[in-house]
């Protein structure tokens, strides 16, 4: 559509050129006939030509003023590089490691990296990252897109979602916020993204890829922590990544990078905007964020149809309780665990217990599921009914959360 409005605005200058082409020989022919009786059409023409050219040079300003606004406004990824790039920074500093050794334990101080990206919280701009690339790390300092360093210092984490914000030292020409999307539904299934950060130490790094699925549950390799309602992705993601933003095709933070999970290659991951949006306010205020939903189920399984035969249930999905925490929110609402093992292909559970198959309504085919839909809906405090199946009935059992340990 541009590109037609375009080529219809040079069709115009074209004509108007045209115009003043024959109306300049007009006026010089009759001008030049000799006949004082043609003085006052000489003078219409000539007032005429005079518009013409008025018109004709405005029309070439637009078309000048136009081509310019579109060498600026650069298509695709690359122009969300070019205009978000300077957001994305460089995260580094040192932990202390020990190995032992023959001659018993060496300790060294060990080079970390991993990325980062500007926000504002409250009129103050902060670099967000992740937990694990700041945790027992000294020496912090963020290096901007320009190549300048600056001294950084950890303002709050929250280890159980890998999120840590930073306050660096930098002057204020040197932040560019990126925007950060608030709702959980803020990315779909199918949607491209695009990956910007230091794979490796090469700063400046983009990638793209599209969603490969929301709500997951991964497992932080260093610190074993599990992180619940995590994007899926499949752009190429390295350590070093880690902490660099997510982005949608409007240059908005949908997620924030992680590649601490093992064995996670040719896959990407990240905490979902949404978190981060919650998370920020707590995290620069307190240091800490403390809502995580806690149900106090100590062990549960993915219901299958393998399990359900085993089990005699007649519902192949949902999460089976296998055993849970005593005086958690689960065993006081009356959530009953398994009481005899039991080995289906290999894997071994403790069957019997209840399966939770819903939560305030909502369909729960999974763990995962079932996890994603606490820590995005629910607080400490809160009560939730969960709709269960108990010894081959159905039943709704109301528990109060509780707050992760």
């Amino acid at each position: 559509m541009e590109a037609e409005t375009r080529h219809g605005r040079w069709r115009l200058a074209a004509v108007l050129v045209a115009a003043l082409l024959a109306l300049s020989f007009v006026a010089y022919y009759v001008a030049d006939d000799g006949h004082g009786q043609a003085q006052p059409e000489v003078s219409s023409l000539q007032a005429e030509v005079k518009s013409l050219q008025a018109a004709n040079q405005a029309l070439q300003n637009q078309l000048a003023a136009a081509s310019t606004q579109s060498d600026q406004s650069l298509p695709g990824a690359e122009g969300l590089y070019a205009n978000l790039s300077a957001s994305v920074v460089t995260v580094q500093g040192y932990a202390l490691t020990t190995q032992e050794s023959f001659f018993g334990p060496i300790t060294s101080l060990e080079s970390v990296q991993g990325s980062g990206f500007v926000v504002t919280y409250d009129g103050s701009p902060y670099v967000v990252t992740n937990n694990h690339v700041v945790s027992g790390v000294t020496n912090i300092t963020v290096t901007f897109s320009d190549g300048n360093s600056y001294p950084a210092q950890v303002k709050g984490t929250d280890p159980y979602m890998d999120l840590a914000v930073l306050q660096a030292q930098a002057p204020a020409g040197e932040f560019h916020p990126l925007e950060v999307l608030g709702s959980a539904e803020a990315v779909a299934v199918g949607e491209q993204v695009y990956a910007i950060g230091s794979p490796l130490g090469l700063a400046g790094s983009m990638t793209d890829g599209i969603v490969s699925q929301t709500g997951r549950t991964i497992t932080e390799s260093t610190t074993g922590v599990t992180i619940p309602d995590v994007i899926q992705f499949s752009a190429a993601i390295n350590p070093g990544n880690s902490g660099g933003p997510l982005l949608n095709s409007e240059g908005e933070v949908v997620g924030i990078t992680t590649a601490a999970v093992t064995d996670s290659q040719g896959l990407g991951f990240a905490i979902p905007a949404s978190t981060i949006a919650r998370e920020l306010p707590s995290l620069v205020t307190t240091g800490n964020y403390t809502l995580h939903p806690y149900l106090g189920i100590s062990s549960a399984a993915d219901m299958t149809y393998q399990l359900a035969q085993a089990t005699g249930s007649n519902v192949t999905y949902g999460v089976l309780v296998e055993s849970v925490a005593p005086g958690g929110p689960a065993a006081q609402a009356g959530l009953i665990g398994g009481a005899r093992n039991v080995t289906v292909e290999g894997t071994t559970y403790q069957i019997g217990g209840d399966v939770i198959v819903s939560v305030n309504g909502t369909k729960v085919i999974s763990t995962d599921a079932l996890s994603a839909w606490l820590e995005v809906n629910a607080l400490p405090g809160q009560t939730v009914d969960l709709g269960v199946m108990s010894a081959g009935s159905a039943e709704t059992i109301s528990v109060q959360v509780g707050t992760l340990p």
